[in-house]
């Protein structure tokens, strides 16, 4: 397949795409490193912009930017509309590729019909939502009514852009988020979460004299959103490596010296790496062993995780490990932390309720960190899920915290949003949309609580493989999601 590379020298490249104004500005953003709580960089960029084009533009003391633009000629009596999406983006890159998060532009790739990123991730989740704001608010000939641009901070770690929004800010009473993935789905409702963590410190000791070192690491899992795509049974390298420690300790006297596994939260985690001391007489041993598991895993998750690596290689033998009643509590514990579906939504179809990522599992030099994100459209639910992986973690006997708590977002199908949108959808395209809830978390629910009656709905380009370096957005799809947009904004 032909592929083209774009870097910021030829980012005219990608901007000559269809739409052409809402790909260029997808371009100049992904030039702008834009990572979740360090967003001051985006957040000059964007108000930049909206000073660029003389319109009223503010920033909060957050770093949110709310641009407004006055209804096009004929348009002015129509009800002013928020269109909102998030400056952040998730950083992440295969452990193989050389790149600087802090300094570089994304590297885009063309394949056919999809842009993604080389190698790590491309940040179409939310940039494309950002970008068709911007193609919106630079236009001077797409009718549409008051907009009010308002482009939210920290979205993937925390949401505190959404949390800390005044409630004086805003005066439009239909909000469109652009924050969806499938560009056949009508999102009116969504998830909560709360982080669940703990930090543990536990005793070491010397390895044993005549001990080796092993490495063992797990690459290339398809990895994914951990609300989105929970459910499609993916493999998690913090779960898959606890696995094959269990073994190794029980089966072989491996001593643990450090495990680092995963990364953000939001992230199904695609690697894990563990460094263990084995007895000389067992190595032979732990390696067949170690193939044994390995093939048997490979076999269970061929159809989800077809790229999986599994390896293992001899390693300068550590000179401390894990106590052994440490290490058993260790392991027992992220045994027991689930990952993946809890429950499955018992009155709309093929929903998940509730769920948890076993997003992060470091351990080593005496100290452990375990993170989770736990999501569940049921706040009492997802408190349960968290009180449950609290009891199964407090073996570690460290520090058990919950924090960035957010709420769900209950459907509204009967808005006049929904339904103009539906019948839209329906006449441009000749099929009905998809309207229903999703397990991602939006900030609809947490902008809805500072703006009570507010009408929302969530929209959005088909992308695949968000949070992760297999992320790419469609081409065709984005067209169709632009003529989609600007037909809404001329509607309503």
């Amino acid at each position: 397949m032909l592929e083209k590379v774009f870097t910021m020298s030829q980012s005219n490249s990608v901007a000559g795409l269809e739409p052409q104004s809402l790909w260029a500005a997808f371009s100049a953003l992904n030039q702008v490193p834009r990572p979740s709580k360090q967003e001051e960089r985006v957040t000059e960029f964007a108000r930049k912009f909206g000073e660029g084009l003389g319109l009223e533009t503010h920033t909060d003391d957050v770093g949110n930017v709310l641009i407004r633009k006055p209804a096009s000629p004929g348009m002015e009596s129509r009800p002013a509309v928020v269109m909102q999406a998030h400056l952040d983006m998730v950083h992440q890159k295969n452990s193989g590729t050389n790149f600087d998060f802090a300094t570089e532009g994304i590297r885009m790739l063309v394949e056919g019909d999809w842009v993604r990123a080389d190698g790590t991730t491309l940040g179409a989740d939310n940039g494309i939502g950002v970008a068709a704001i911007m193609a919106v608010l630079q236009s001077s000939d797409l009718k549409h009514p008051p907009i009010e641009a308002l482009f939210t901070i920290d979205e993937e770690t925390g949401m505190t852009g959404a949390k800390q929004l005044s409630g004086d800010w805003l005066t439009g009473k239909i909000l469109l988020n652009l924050d969806t993935e499938e560009d056949t789905d009508l999102t009116i409702g969504c998830a909560g979460g709360v982080d669940v963590s703990t930090t543990a410190s536990y005793e070491e000791e010397a390895a044993a004299a005549g001990s080796s070192g092993m490495k063992i690491s797990i690459s290339g899992l398809t990895g994914g959103h951990s609300g989105m795509d929970i459910h499609l049974g993916r493999g998690n390298a913090n779960k898959l490596m606890n696995r094959l420690l269990y073994e190794l300790a029980n089966r072989c006297h491996a001593r643990i010296s450090s495990v680092d596994g995963g990364g953000l939260r939001n992230a199904i985690p695609r690697e894990s790496v563990a460094v263990v001391s084995l007895p000389g007489q067992e190595v032979a041993a732990a390696g067949k062993l170690l193939e044994d598991i390995a093939a048997g895993i490979g076999h269970e998750y061929s159809a989800t995780d077809p790229g999986m690596k599994i390896r293992f290689e001899a390693a300068a033998n550590p000179a401390k490990v894990m106590k052994k009643a440490a290490q058993q509590n260790f392991l027992s514990g992220i045994d027991g932390v689930t990952s993946g579906i809890w429950r499955m939504s018992p009155s709309i179809p093929d929903l998940v309720q509730t769920s948890n990522n076993l997003a992060r599992v470091v351990a080593g030099e005496g100290k452990i960190v375990v993170q989770c994100l736990t999501r569940s459209s049921v706040n009492s639910e997802r408190d349960e899920l968290a009180r449950i992986l609290m009891s199964v973690l407090a073996v570690l006997g460290g520090k058990l915290e919950t924090a960035g708590e957010y709420p769900g977002w209950q459907p509204e199908p009967d808005s006049g949003i929904v339904k103009l949108m539906s019948g839209l959808y329906q006449k441009m395209f000749g099929d009905a949309p998809r309207v229903a809830a999703c397990h991602a978390g939006l900030e609809c629910g947490i902008i809805g609580s500072h703006y009570p009656g507010m009408e929302m709905i969530s929209f959005g380009p088909n992308i695949r493989g968000a949070h992760s370096p297999d992320e790419k957005v469609q081409i065709s799809s984005v067209g169709k999601f632009w003529k989609y947009l600007t037909a809404t904004l001329a509607g309503i």
